[in-house]
């Protein structure tokens, strides 16, 4: 029997700069799920890329002195090669450059203008050049500047081709009463109902073109080679693009299990325009639309390129370890909300998990185990047995269920929480005074603490791929890829390890 897919896709980046933190959370994110997803033997496809056309990608490639394409792709490749260099397991990497994303943007836009839901016709509004869209008065800021971008948006006039959008909103509304559960966390799901209602009382339509006078960068409409594709109505067709739409495989197999993970600041077309798309294409909408926070670097401002202040990837993993950033960002932010991003809160955080907690435990239990080299026992003898597999209950009930809604921190809290337990037992049992009595208990207790490892390993690897990997190729007798029930499910290997490599360096930013 085949297995249950999974779609799960990034945004595509726009690649007016090179990737920053805030990409990499994402990215992480859609990783980590991916990954995960994989563990429960679910067929995956992870989708990410970049978004290549447009007025920003064309006034920063002029600012640059480089073509349209040629800066594209710079750019595009830095994405990439950030990716690869940090291990993200995405199945394919979709640039919008591409022939075969042209083909599909000009596939279904010409579906849409043949059932008469595309017209010609004049607009005149604010326009933020950042977001790429006309801003209403209410989105802006009481300066009147985009939010984002914290510039005032520039007033234009101009004929373009327009989608119509309110006579889809009703219905998108409909859908969304019915099955609140499409966009995550509910917030952001009672934020888009409140945008609906907004967009339905001004009546206007969404302008999906840009004259070719102003913009010749972008896929050219296949009904009027005057304009090109407003870069909203090319990127979100990505999705589709990504797995093979409009042919038969795989396309009907993933597009049903869609996932998508945007930062809040796209929210709006993701929810809205993206939805309304899909309907007028006669398409199924996504399964979830998932929404996260921002991370706030100094004085409480979003990272981003536009202000300066976005974290470099490749160089903070170089810091403090691939694996130690990928943890501290899914631990460290409650999807959904915001997170602050400081190098006393990363100290903090990964010292005290992955070094004081969990590494400290590992380091224990194996110098033990080398120390005393007690025979290989029948664990089910200890009374700390059947404690761990009542704890163990209770974390895969609650780690599956955090997973399922992409809370990651809670997911983690409960591995950590086994990891605590074991240190404290160790206290309570101290098996260096069992050593002196020759207690035939010791053997039973550190095999079982030993399976516990095991186990908390396989549930961190979707978190920290590389240590897990290396831990469990030291201690387990085969591969285990699936989560396990019972330590009864832990085979070790027969012989004690000579030697390990540290698990976590205790970190000193504030010195380095």
């Amino acid at each position: 029997m085949a297995s249950e897919s999974f779609y799960i896709t990034t945004p595509i980046y726009y690649v007016n700069a090179k990737p920053h933190l805030g990409h990499t959370y994402t990215t992480m994110v859609c990783d980590t799920m991916a990954r995960y997803m994989r563990q429960r033997n679910r067929e995956v496809f992870f989708l990410t890329g970049t978004d290549e056309h447009g007025d920003k990608i064309a006034r920063s490639a002029e600012k640059a002195g480089l073509d349209y394409y040629t800066f594209a792709t710079q750019n595009a490749t830095a994405f990439r090669e950030t990716w690869e260099k940090l291990h993200i397991s995405f199945n394919d990497f979709i640039r919008t450059t591409e022939e075969r994303h042209k083909k599909v943007v000009q596939t279904v836009l010409q579906k849409i203008y043949e059932k008469g839901d595309i017209y010609l016709s004049d607009y005149e509004g604010k326009y933020c050049f950042g977001c790429e869209r006309y801003l209403t008065e209410k989105e802006l800021t009481p300066e009147g500047n985009c939010p984002d971008h914290q510039v005032p948006p520039t007033p234009l006039k101009e004929t373009n081709y327009f989608f119509k959008l309110q006579k889809y909103l009703p219905l998108l509304r409909k859908e969304l009463e019915k099955n609140p559960e499409l966009i995550f966390p509910n917030g952001y799901y009672r934020e888009t109902l409140g945008a609906i209602d907004e967009l339905i009382k001004l009546g206007e339509d969404l302008s999906i073109s840009r004259p070719k006078k102003r913009l010749k960068w972008g896929i050219e409409l296949p009904f009027d080679s005057d304009f090109v594709t407003y870069v909203w109505f090319d990127a979100l067709l990505n999705y589709l693009t990504g797995i093979g739409y409009p042919k038969e495989d795989p396309f009907p197999r993933f597009w049903p299990q869609a996932h998508h993970v945007i930062a809040k600041d796209i929210l709006k077309p993701h929810a809205i325009y993206w939805p309304c798309m899909l309907m007028a294409a006669e398409l199924p909408l996504y399964k979830r639309l998932m929404v996260h926070g921002y991370w706030l670097g100094m004085d409480d401002l979003k990272m981003s390129k536009s202000l300066g202040n976005a974290a470099e990837p490749l160089s903070l993993a170089e810091k403090i370890s691939e694996d130690g950033m990928r943890y501290f960002l899914l631990r460290e932010m409650h999807f959904g909300q915001d997170a602050r991003f400081s190098d006393n809160i990363l100290e903090m955080r990964l010292n005290q998990d992955l070094a004081n907690n969990l590494g400290n435990l590992i380091q224990r239990v194996l110098s033990m185990l080398k120390k005393y080299a007690p025979p290989r026992p029948n664990v089910l003898e200890h009374p700390l047995f059947s404690k761990i597999e009542g704890f163990l209950q209770q974390i895969k009930d609650n780690y599956h269920k955090a997973m399922a809604d992409f809370q990651f921190h809670e997911a983690l809290e409960e591995i950590m929480s086994l990891a605590r337990f074991l240190n404290q037992q160790i206290e309570v049992y101290r098996p260096w005074d069992l050593a002196k009595k020759n207690d035939a208990s010791l053997g039973p207790f550190l095999y079982i603490l030993t399976k516990s490892i095991v186990v908390i390993l396989i549930y961190l690897e979707p978190f920290l791929p590389n240590k897990s990997k290396e831990f469990l190729e030291l201690l387990l007798e085969k591969k285990q890829r699936n989560f396990p029930e019972s330590l009864h499910d832990i085979e070790l290997k027969e012989k004690i390890p000579k030697s390990w490599p540290v698990f976590f360096n205790r970190l000193s930013l504030a010195s380095s």
